[in-house]
């Protein structure tokens, strides 16, 4: 008998690939997957982040002295050394806008982040704990919330009086009349966590109430506070301009494009770029941190996905 030597063909040992199971996306990568092809959050960033290095660094942009004023030479025209014209001071308006826009956007971001942390925190509590602890609160907030921002801070700063008037005191002033909102909407966002499955399970694990509220509630409840106070930063910028327009926010020498206003708009028909220059720069802060919270508010927002 002839053997048949049959060659038994072993199948290739193929070396297992490690497939990683995909992780579905958060939030917040979701969010800055959208953020980053939004062209109005791109150019409102570009902005934004233009105006923050002129206010961190102002001598780099404008490296002339916006105290150093000659009456002699106040309201003057345009000229190659004065690209904005020389206000009713004397003082080169370049400089001094591009100096005054540190103080603006300072009270800004600095009054972004005290309504946010008070009106958060509160807010946080009262729609964890709810019952009196809510009703206190919201109740509280109700009272501030009454009152109209701009009257409200005018009514504080003039009470302090111009002598004690600072970036810190607009920022207090401006902050005790806007947390309420961030209040109310942090709770309204707390409550809704409050009811998912996530809080029961963690309820029933044992987990304490500071674990649960701070772990589990706060990641899922702080996106529209930061919309909120995305947006509240061009307004606080208004807010600090007009104070300081009606005399009660910031004082001299310190610079502001509100002080800057208001000292220019009585020449404004014999020199008007002391007013027009200012006032454009505010207009464009303003614009870009809206644009910039427009669009963190559509990213954030599930119901636009």
């Amino acid at each position: 008998m002839s053997e048949l030597n049959t060659a038994v063909q072993e199948p290739k040992a193929h070396p297992r690939r490690k497939q990683k199971e995909k992780k579905p996306n958060s939030l917040w990568s979701d969010a800055w997957y959208d953020l980053r092809r939004n062209k109005v959050f791109l150019v409102g960033t570009a902005i934004a982040i233009l105006l923050i290095l002129m206010a961190i660094m102002p001598g780099v942009f404008a490296p002339q002295n916006p105290l150093a004023c000659n009456l002699v030479d106040a309201r003057q025209g345009i000229s190659s050394e004065h690209w904005f014209g020389i206000d009713n001071q004397g003082c080169d308006t370049f400089s001094r806008v591009i100096h005054g826009a540190r103080i603006s956007i300072l009270v800004g971001l600095l009054t972004s982040v005290v309504t946010g942390l008070v009106g958060g925190v509160l807010g946080l509590i009262a729609g964890f704990y709810g019952r009196w602890v809510d009703v206190i609160l919201s109740r509280l907030a109700e009272i501030f919330f009454a009152i109209p921002s701009i009257l409200g801070a005018l009514l504080l700063l003039s009470a302090v009086g111009r002598d004690a008037a600072g970036v810190w005191t607009v920022v207090l002033a401006l902050a005790i009349l806007a947390w309420p909102m961030v209040l109310r909407i942090m709770r309204a966002a707390v409550i809704t966590a409050k009811s998912q499955d996530y809080v029961t399970a963690a309820r029933a694990l044992g987990a304490s109430p500071f674990r649960i509220s701070v772990r589990h509630i706060l990641p899922n409840a702080v996106a529209p506070v930061i919309v909120v106070c995305t947006m509240n930063l061009g307004v606080f910028i208004a807010g600090e301009a007009a104070l300081s327009f009606l005399g009660v926010g910031i004082q001299s020498p310190n610079i502001s494009w509100g002080l800057m206003i208001a000292d220019a708009r009585n020449r404004f028909l014999m020199a008007p770029e002391p007013l027009i220059f200012p006032a454009i720069f505010l207009s464009i802060t303003v614009l870009s941190f809206v644009m910039i919270g427009d669009a963190v508010r559509d990213a954030l927002d599930p119901k636009l996905r």
